[in-house]
């Protein structure tokens, strides 16, 4: 590799990294598949000679599995109380209208989208809020179990970087 080169692309890596840190409690980047992305191009520039495809292949796995928590974490969250179908629909739709709105919009989206959609299959007030808040619990837990993968691909990149 050029050795000119090399250091504007472990600005490159670091940036990813540390947006894809701050993407996992921002909805709006698609964290962990970022920072997955710079540790590749970490392992990449040394030529894969510290970090080989064992570790990229779990660092992938891993990134997998937090996409699947993003999207699964939330209407999980409803179904353990009973929501109804157009509950998780609402969550979902809500969770896509929030990003409009900032944070707030981040937060209550999914609340008030699950609240909405158990009020339209005609449940009371009281199940429709009992929704709206295990959906949120739902997203609040996947944010953290993101967060923690997200700190344990990069402690195992650290790991086999520099053992």
């Amino acid at each position: 590799m050029d050795a000119t080169l090399s250091p504007w692309l472990w600005i490159a890596v670091f940036l990813l990294v540390g947006v894809g840190l701050a993407g996992t409690v921002l909805p709006i980047l698609p964290g962990v598949p970022m920072i997955f992305i710079g540790l590749w191009l970490a392992a990449w520039i040394d030529g894969y000679e510290r970090v080989g495809g064992f570790t990229m292949g779990l660092l992938g796995v891993l990134t997998l599995l937090s996409v699947a928590i993003d999207f699964a974490a939330s209407a999980m969250g409803a179904k353990r109380v009973g929501a109804s179908p157009r509950a998780i629909w609402g969550a979902a739709i809500g969770s896509i209208v929030g990003l409009f709105f900032g944070i707030p919009g981040l937060l209550l989206g999914p609340f008030a989208g699950a609240v909405l959609g158990e009020l339209s299959a005609r449940k009371g007030a009281g199940q429709a809020a009992k929704v709206g808040i295990a959906t949120w619990l739902g997203l609040l837990f996947g944010t953290l179990a993101k967060i923690a993968l997200s700190f344990a691909m990069v402690g195992i990149f650290v790991l086999a970087y520099f053992l």
